[in-house]
Parts: C-alpha cells; structure tokens; sequence
C-alpha cells in the first residue's frame, strides 16, 4: 500500500458561520487524508471532506482541552506519516491565538513540509457582523486584538497599555477575568467607556450585551453570557445602535448630503 507523501495544512475555519470559510480552505478539507479538528470548528464544514478521511476531534478552546497541544503535536506527525495529507482545521485564523507556531516547528522538526490557510479571524468577523467597526473616521483611527489571559492565567500586560490608548481594544479568550480586565480600563479613568460581548457570534447562537465598562460585568453575569465570546471595548460600540436602528436612514442621509456637496 502506497501512503501518500506526508505534509501539514494548517487552515483557519473561519468565526464559526461555515459560510465564512475561504474556497481555498474547502479546496484544502476535500484534500485530506486526516482532519484534526477544534471545538470552535463549525462541524458541517467537514462535510466537505472526503468520505474516506480521517476525523479526529482535538478540542482546544478556552476551558476546553480535549488534548494538550504535545498531544496534537505528536497527533500530527503520527497521522501524516501513516496516512499522507493532515488538515489542522482551526477555529478563525491560525495565526490569531491558534498555536500554530508550535505546531509547524514540530512538524518541520520531523520533516513534514507546512502550508497555511489564512481564516477570517474572529476579532473583526464577530463584531463586524454585529455592525461594529473597530476603525471609524473620527471615532476610531486604530485597535488592539489581546488574549485575556497569558499562558501563566494571569491577565496580559497588553490589557493594561490597550487601556491607556485611544484604539477600540478587541479582547479574546477573557471572560474569567472580565471584572479584573474592567478594572484595569477604569483605572485609566474610563468607566463609560462603551462595551459590547458577543457570545457564540456569527452562529445561530450569538447573543449580544452592551454596556459600559463600570457596568458590563453585572450585565453579562444577568444574562448569562459565557464563554466563546468577544469582548469589544470602544466608541465604535455606539456605532451598533446607530447602525442597526432608526438612526441608520439619518446617517445614510447625512453622508448623501455630504457626497452632494
């Protein structure tokens, strides 16, 4: 039995709409011999799979290690090597929070060539999809996209300078440290400063809570909201209303009037 050339795809799923998925990803899935999957993968999408290929779940999400990543590690190499072309399909982009590093220096490490397929990564889809720009002539001119927590589970630095610009910070991977993070933009004197978390976005799941930063924490404890989610902290948070209620025909008429003059 011929086993076909061992060789790594590492390809970013998308925000978790199995319609946000790039044609050369699901070129990529309809390739493989083995599909190691996450939790944040949208499970119809290996529906393009070939019926023959290997399906391996592999969980990593946040509170959710199915494996350790020496685990995925050595998955990868194994798989290759016995079966050919393994597709690490990841949540969002691989490069965005998704190890990816790691796991293409141990593939390389043992000889197995990489390619990567970029994903639309979660940081911009979700709040996009939820009318929330994270850049906005005159609002925002720039933003951040930080983990919550470092590898040590305590808050990332990055949090505290993020706080202290003037950028729509993006945050991931940080609902158990909502309240701490909180504290750190409030002491940057930023209390009503906008806030939105999106749960489960882009999916049928997605719920939304905005508040402030003094206030959001109680919000998200009343409504439930937990992990997967983003959190968005920012003017741009303003613009969700504006944009999805009344006001947008004011502001479609307000640019029209500007473009005329």
């Amino acid at each position: 039995m011929n086993v076909p050339k061992p060789r790594l795809s590492l390809v970013g799923a998308g925000p978790g709409d199995p319609e946000m998925i790039t044609l050369k990803a699901i070129n990529i899935i309809r390739q493989a011999d083995v599909i190691l999957y996450d939790a944040l993968v949208n499970e119809s999408l290996l529906g393009y799979a070939s019926p023959a290929a290997v399906l391996l779940f592999v969980g990593k999400r946040y509170g959710c290690h199915a494996l350790s990543q020496e685990e995925i590690n050595r998955l990868i190499v194994e798989n290759a090597r016995a079966h050919g072309h393994v597709v690490r399909l990841k949540g969002g982009d691989p490069f965005v929070f998704g190890r990816a590093t790691e796991e293409i220096l141990f593939a390389r490490q043992h000889g197995i060539p990489v390619a990567v397929i970029p994903g639309i990564s979660s940081a911009i889809a979700v709040p996009a999809s939820l009318m929330i720009p994270l850049t906005s002539r005159g609002v925002a001119e720039s933003f951040w996209v930080t983990t919550g927590t470092t590898r040590s589970g305590s808050i990332s630095a990055d949090i505290e300078l993020a706080a202290r610009s003037s950028a729509t910070v993006v945050i991931l991977m940080a609902m158990s440290k909502l309240e701490g993070i909180m504290d750190l933009f409030a002491q940057q004197g930023k209390s009503e400063m906008p806030v939105a978390i999106i749960e489960n976005g882009t999916t049928p799941q997605e719920r939304i809570v905005t508040g402030t930063v003094r206030d959001i924490a109680l919000r998200v404890q009343e409504a439930g909201i937990g992990n997967p989610a983003v959190i968005v902290v920012g003017e741009v948070v303003h613009l969700h209303t504006l944009l999805t209620g009344d006001a947008f025909q004011e502001i479609r008429k307000m640019n029209n009037t500007h473009e005329e003059r």
